[in-house]
């Protein structure tokens, strides 16, 4: 059994397909046999993983901090519900209990949170698959811009192929979770010398 962590919107989109892939995922992830740590909120997209983890009788961990919860946005069904005092030490906390991350679409909070890991994996201090579940709405896959950029960073010699690399791509539930919970990535030197 492996803890998956979950990045996602506070939001939900502006398209069913957001919510419907942060349902699937929950069922996934329990299916699977793993558990849930996310951001711990009871909105957007976070609160739709997380209601459908624990509908599907899973556990799930929020970590979130003093100041969201006193904005009332946290999830009060959850197994788990710890609180820090900031942002540095949550996004530490879920790297702590997580051996794999899955990102959803979101916002820029969404995005820092998987790059910090991202960062995390390619200096060597943390060894988790990151996985970006992608999401189709009117032909257009969400992530296409984002690996579009990763794949211009590489192929301008601001970033190793191996680098790049860490940031894996799906485009359903079962690849993400499976991607998610499997090997850790192999941990390339930024600099040599």
């Amino acid at each position: 059994m492996s803890t998956i962590c979950v990045f996602c919107g506070s939001s939900s989109g502006s398209d069913p397909a957001y919510r419907s892939a942060a349902a699937e995922l929950g069922r996934v992830i329990v299916e699977a046999g793993h558990d849930l740590v996310y951001g711990g909120g009871d909105v957007g997209l976070m609160g739709v993983v997380a209601d459908s983890v624990l509908d599907a009788g899973g556990t799930v961990t929020g970590v979130i901090t003093k100041q969201l919860l006193e904005l009332e946005v946290g999830h009060v069904r959850l197994t788990n519900l710890e609180v820090t005092p900031d942002m540095h030490t949550r996004k530490a906390r879920m790297a702590e209990l997580a051996d794999g991350v899955v990102v959803l679409p979101g916002g820029f909070g969404t995005y820092e949170e998987a790059f910090e890991v991202l960062t995390w994996n390619q200096l060597g201090l943390v060894a988790a698959p990151i996985v970006f579940l992608d999401v189709e709405v009117d032909g257009r896959w969400f992530f296409a811009p984002l690996f579009d950029f990763i794949s211009g960073a590489v192929d301008s010699g601001f970033m190793k192929p191996d680098h790049g690399a860490l940031a894996q791509r799906a485009n359903d539930a079962e690849a993400a979770v499976t991607r998610a919970a499997g090997a850790a990535p192999a941990f390339t030197r930024k600099w040599v010398g």
